[in-house]
């Protein structure tokens, strides 16, 4: 029997990816557009040092899913060494598909290394917006720089994304975002002009995250971002639900698997990811991987929510998180808690034996460095949140063994998710203050938001003071960090918005860090 379109792919699902499927079937080949459909503008990222992934997705009205045909459109690319298209190294067709929300996803192969292009999606008469994207330096190479723009936690009701037409006008080679893309709940609205925030209006439905994704995409500043340089990115809870960790939501919805399925779909389908061979099913997608930058730099990308333990002691009723002491909470202290899963903690702990990289960069979600809420001379004392690495304390300790065991070259966290600024020194016992027994095994830099609120000032430095290794919070600015790598240092500049409510508010660099080749810890530059 023949299969139909939708069966095959169906079960196609199960040993192929979908990268594959868009070539697999015939589509429309539009001669005139009598409306534009590269509203969502275009973007690249997961770049190697021969390739890279460009994206988009045919839509002519952003929250009208209904308004292009359910069917293939057959499409065209091109990939050149000058903006004018006049030098051109690839060219090919490829098919957006209706299963798919007509979204594409071109990993170029056969580039050049360490080189800048310009690429432009075609279909019929309609051009889309042409936009930059690179490769990665090869292997062997130790390129003199990199300069990096890291962002993340855009909440479309709280602000305009002038941070990111800042990342644009800094010119960088890469943009990490650290999740938080959307966030599942607010209404359905072009406009960023803040509205009561009822979160009634949530999104749990393929087509609700669908339409959750054109609405943050149709944004200029932050489209401005993707067209000027790859992405690599992750995910954190708002991509699906708040504070959800593995199986299990606030809610304890017994569908919550489904929920989470479809926001992984509508996750890929809108951003310049490649799927692993062996994660091609939506419901157990794998987004956590390596990239390397020459010599120079190794982003170890993790992905701290899809196989956690549970947050310990959630309230009654709820999963989630809490904030509880352990006198209140001896869970939390399990060895056997982990917040990565076993199978990624040992990816990572081969990527540290591995590396030859000059920097170790991990890219993840939340603040890694203990921030106690009360203060703490000893352990058993202190007041912890459960949905950050606080929560999972012998997970942290296990991480920091895997860097003192295999000592990676000059190892740096990066993060986002707490909407604050921090730099902090990462030690094995944060109560241990003797620098002989207890060393500063990396260094953490985590960015506020984009957009979204944060806590008053007052109570960051509070943390802070309770928190000694941490050097530094900053909770009342939103924008994103810019950070210069070279072989002898790395200098991370924390970047904050004068006015988050204006699309053209002006930015100022609040405090710049420094760490030297060889010396882990936080450096006022």
């Amino acid at each position: 029997m023949k299969l139909s379109r939708r069966s095959f792919l169906q079960q196609s699902l199960q040993f192929t990816t979908f990268a594959a499927l868009a070539q697999a079937f015939p589509g429309w080949a539009a001669e005139r557009s009598s409306v534009y459909p590269f509203s969502l503008g275009v973007a690249s990222g997961s770049p190697r040092h021969d390739s890279v992934v460009l994206w988009t997705r045919l839509l002519p009205e952003p929250l009208n899913a209904a308004a292009l045909p359910a069917v293939p459109y057959k499409l065209r690319w091109e990939i050149a060494e000058d903006e004018q298209f006049f030098r051109l190294v690839n060219k090919g067709e490829t098919h957006a598909l209706p299963e798919l929300a007509h979204s594409v996803h071109v990993d170029v192969t056969g580039l050049q290394p360490d080189r800048w292009y310009w690429y432009r999606f075609i279909l019929g008469d309609a051009i889309s917006p042409v936009a930059r994207t690179r490769t990665a330096p090869a292997a062997d190479t130790m390129p003199s720089n990199l300069r990096l723009a890291i962002a993340s936690c855009q909440h479309w009701e709280f602000g305009e994304y002038a941070a990111h037409r800042h990342i644009a006008a800094a010119n960088p080679d890469l943009v990490a975002f650290l999740g938080d893309y959307i966030y599942e709940w607010g209404p359905y609205d072009l406009r960023h002009a803040a509205k009561p925030r009822n979160r009634d209006i949530e999104s749990f439905s393929l087509a609700e995250y669908r339409a959750r994704y054109a609405q943050y995409k149709t944004d200029p500043q932050l489209q401005a971002a993707h067209h000027v340089a790859p992405w690599i990115v992750t995910w954190d809870d708002h991509e699906v639900a708040n504070d959800y960790g593995n199986d299990r939501d606030e809610r304890l919805d017994v569908n919550f698997m489904a929920r989470r399925a479809a926001a992984y779909q509508a996750f890929y389908e809108h951003m310049p990811v490649r799927l692993h061979s062996s994660h091609t099913d939506f419901a157990n997608m794998r987004i956590y991987d390596r990239y390397d930058w020459g010599r120079l730099a190794k982003f170890h990308v993790l992905d701290s929510r899809q196989y956690r333990s549970y947050q310990a002691c959630a309230k009654t009723g709820r999963g989630g998180s809490n904030s509880i002491s352990n006198a209140e909470c001896s869970e939390r202290m399990d060895p056997t808690r982990t917040m990565l899963g076993i199978e990624q903690e040992k990816w990572l702990a081969r990527g540290f034996t591995n590396s030859n990289a000059k920097w170790n960069i991990l890219t993840q979600q939340t603040l890694m460095a203990q921030s106690s809420q009360t203060a703490v001379s000893h352990e058993g004392e202190g007041k912890f949140w459960t949905d950050g690495w606080d929560g999972y304390p012998a997970a942290r300790l296990r991480l920091m063994e895997d860097l003192q065991k295999h000592k990676p070259s000059n190892p740096v966290v990066i993060s986002g998710d707490v909407h604050t600024f921090y730099a902090a020194n990462l030690k094995r016992d944060f109560y241990n203050k003797a620098s002989a027994s207890n060393p500063i095994l990396a260094t953490e830099f985590c960015g506020t938001s984009v957009t979204s609120s944060s806590r008053p000032q007052e109570r960051t430095d509070q943390y802070v003071a309770q928190n000694p290794h941490i050097k530094y919070g900053r909770s009342d600015k939103r924008g994103f960090m810019l950070v210069d790598v070279s072989q002898t240092r790395m200098q991370t500049h924390f970047l904050g918005l004068d006015d988050v409510a204006r699309a053209d508010s002006g930015i100022a660099t609040l405090k710049s860090f420094v760490v030297e080749d060889g010396k882990p810890g936080v450096v006022s530059a």
